[in-house]
């Protein structure tokens, strides 16, 4: 047996790859449910209900969805680059102290001016963390993978310290927590009587935005050019470098994008816990899509499936929720895998 290249791998086939990933997920998960003791098709049934089975459901997990598209595009447009972006959660923390700073009276525009101007404000701050993992892969060849990871820790640190000292709510009654953004930095709700916000909007324009720029920008194309093969392009006369740059800005523009969402449209004041890991969540969405920055949304959404019908099953079926990490994790690793036949087919000898 032997792996030889394919030379154009079909449509139909790459279809297949985020397909097959969810049943692996899913296959896996059952083998969790029945070690539990419990009934796979009573549990995914009770997941799918917790997560579309009602108005108040599908308006938490479109909720859920908004951020994941936001880190997922971020990371779905560094990849193509092949620009490891592994700090989204770090840029993503940047884009909420920034809006938070911004946010609680340093200005306080009309909300048609507000949120524009925040949004562009995290957009630069997720933006600018990212460059210089970008600046130090091109100038020095140190690896972003460990940059943009450390930087991470260092952000999260950094947000803890604001929280606990200088921008401590003292009306929060001790909870570590900055004071909450001002009226018209609220992004209003799209749906009454639920948390569901204009950001889904918001969201869904980026990415036909981002796959206008991919597919039909001389920068998209020299995005997708470089990561295809940096020397190639580098001869064909694209300013590698330059197209780094500005991949890391659009990129890490987006995941900070995604810390305005959820202060101005969900949280309403910077906490340590605004994101549970949307950042590393965005690496397994933009897989799942195959980077292409429309099927982030529909991967987006199926992790948000997952993530809130995992808690409507554990409590009903008295099993861990962890489950849903775990459909996450296989997911991921099902995609990587299946990739690998899109590009080599398996002959027999």
């Amino acid at each position: 047996m032997r792996l030889e290249p394919r030379e154009q791998s079909s449509v139909k086939l790459k279809a297949l790859v985020p397909l097959s990933a969810a049943a692996i997920a899913l296959l896996c998960c059952s083998a969790l449910i029945l070690w539990a003791g419990a009934s796979p098709v009573e549990a995914f049934l009770l997941l799918f209900k917790g997560a579309v089975g009602s108005k108040f459901a599908i308006s938490e997990t479109l909720t859920r969805t908004i951020p994941l598209i936001f880190t997922g595009l971020a990371v779905a447009v560094a990849f193509r680059a092949k620009l490891w972006n592994i700090g989204a959660e770090g840029q993503l923390y940047a884009g909420a102290c920034i809006a938070t700073w911004l946010g609680t009276g340093m200005v306080d525009f009309p909300t048609w001016l507000m949120i524009p101007f925040l949004f562009l404000a995290g957009a630069l701050a997720g933006g600018l963390l990212l460059l210089g993992p970008a600046l130090l892969k091109t100038r020095l060849a140190v690896d972003e993978v460990v940059t943009t990871l450390l930087m991470n820790f260092i952000v999260l640190l950094f947000v803890n310290w604001l929280v606990f000292g200088p921008w401590k709510d003292p009306m929060a009654m001790g909870w570590p927590q900055a004071a909450p953004v001002v009226d018209s930095a609220v992004i209003g709700n799209l749906l009454p009587k639920t948390r569901l916000h204009w950001g889904l909007v918001i969201a869904l324009a980026a990415s036909v935005a981002v796959w206008l720029l991919m597919k039909y920008t001389t920068w998209g194309y020299e995005i997708r050019a470089v990561g295809y093969n940096q020397k190639a392009s580098n001869f064909a006369g694209i300013p590698v470098n330059s197209v780094v740059f500005r991949t890391a800005i659009i990129s890490g523009g987006l995941a900070g994008i995604t810390g305005v969402t959820e202060l101005c449209g969900l949280k309403g004041y910077l906490t340590t816990d605004l994101s549970p890991g949307f950042g590393y969540s965005g690496i397994v969405v933009a897989m799942l899509a195959a980077l292409h920055p429309l099927g982030v949304v529909l991967s987006a959404f199926f992790i948000a499936v997952l993530s809130i019908g995992a808690d409507s099953m554990s409590r009903s079926l008295n099993i861990s929720n962890y489950i849903a990490d775990v459909a996450t994790a296989v997911s991921l690793l099902a995609v990587l895998f299946s990739m690998l036949f899109t590009k080599y087919r398996i002959r027999w000898k």
